[in-house]
């Protein structure tokens, strides 16, 4: 959109982002509108063909009927195959899963004896960070002896959006299922000295606290360095502290850590 193309996003369900928390998708939708960016929700595609001077028209089906959409590129994502049919697994007699993922425990051994599987070819968040973590944990148990295990593993991510997406741990709605006493920290980003530094002051940060531990469950930062922001609370979780060691610290001024100050003094206003 800033080289100056028009730009249509078509999404299927009715909010972006459907796992997360539908403030922060809704936040995303409105941060892309404002830049220019046109965000169709509860949009479904139900035909693609070539139209002239080798455009492409779609014909979308929404709340307010059909209507047709035409461009010069056209990006489809529908989310992701393994390739695990090339690897003749039943050979080794290896089992996967309906969508062709090879079936592990938390120590990543799959039902043959000696064999493991890591990274994307297991399914699950296929992220850098967590192929290198899974290596470390078979590392751990076949070269050093350990015992480690993928059980209760943060699995951080950042959708490099600008401002950025930060994301870790549990979300309102996932705390909420689980029938857990929570608290909601949120600060908006406009009250951060760093963010209005930088001129962008757009998105909030998003802390779930435990209302009778006081640890931080998870987090979302929608922001300028959302994903810094959001290992920043990555690193406590990992520790284990309890949100009020954060609300309490000092912190250099004019920096973003510093909101972290004004995000866990909300709790206690």
């Amino acid at each position: 959109r800033r080289f100056g193309s028009q730009v249509t996003i078509l999404q299927r369900s009715g909010q972006l982002l459907t796992r997360e928390d539908p403030d922060v998708a809704e936040a995303v939708a409105q941060i892309l509108r404002e830049d220019e960016i046109d965000v169709r929700l509860q949009a479904e595609t139900v035909h693609i063909a070539p139209g002239p001077e080798r455009s492409i028209t779609l014909t979308i089906r929404g709340a307010d009927g059909e209507r047709t959409l035409s461009g010069s590129h056209l990006l489809v994502a529908t989310g992701r195959t393994p390739n695990t049919d090339r690897l003749d697994l039943s050979a080794a007699g290896i089992p996967t899963d309906e969508h062709g993922y090879i079936t592990t425990d938390e120590r990543l051994r799959t039902p043959v004896a000696g064999i493991y599987a890591i990274g994307d070819v297991k399914g699950g968040p296929a992220f850098t960070a967590t192929s290198f973590d899974d290596f470390r944990i078979v590392k751990t148990n076949l070269l050093e002896g350990g015992d480690a295990t993928t059980s209760g593993r943060l699995v951080p991510y950042t959708i490099f959006i600008d401002p950025q997406l930060g994301r870790v741990g549990l979300t309102e709605k996932e705390a909420r299922a689980q029938g857990r006493p929570i608290r909601i920290a949120r600060l908006p980003m406009d009250q951060v000295d760093r963010a209005l530094e930088v001129d962008e002051s757009r998105g909030f940060i998003k802390a779930i606290v435990d209302a009778e531990t006081r640890q931080i469950l998870g987090c979302a930062v929608l922001g300028f360095e959302g994903g810094e922001v959001m290992a920043m609370l990555e690193i406590a979780m990992l520790g284990h502290l309890p949100y009020t060691v954060l609300k309490d610290g000092i912190f250099a001024h004019p920096t973003l850590a510093e909101s972290l100050n004004g995000l866990f003094e909300t709790l206690d206003a």
